[in-house]
């Protein structure tokens, strides 16, 4: 797993939204772990994030990049990133540029999807 990419759509339902949040290996393409949850919140990000070291086992060093929403830039996320060996990497404020292999694969998702 190479340089994983983060990031979190929002899909509205009958019953109200829906919130993504998944880890990408920019590398393989592959999203490695994701959940999906009523609220967007640190926990559900952290989620995905054991998901995606338990389904990987990355090695350590490995650069986690995120865009700067609460849920990434919270102590609780920063401090697990720094568990598992991981160095944070975010996004330039306003810029969704910098996250695009993730933003691009959301995008994707809900067009072809959910919103068919």
């Amino acid at each position: 797993m190479q340089f994983p990419r983060s990031t979190h759509p929002y899909i509205s339902t009958g019953e109200g939204w829906l919130y993504l949040a998944g880890i990408k290996d920019v590398y393989t393409c592959e999203i490695v772990g994701y959940v999906m949850g009523e609220r967007m919140t640190q926990a559900l990000t952290a989620k995905a994030l054991w998901k995606a070291v338990s389904n990987k086992r990355p090695p350590p060093g490995l650069i986690h990049h995120s865009d700067r929403g609460s849920q990434y830039c919270a102590l609780g996320y920063r401090e697990l990133l720094e568990q598992f060996g991981m160095q944070a990497s975010m996004s330039r404020k306003g810029n969704c540029y910098d996250n695009a292999p993730m933003e691009s694969f959301w995008g994707s998702l809900k067009n072809e999807l959910i919103l068919v």
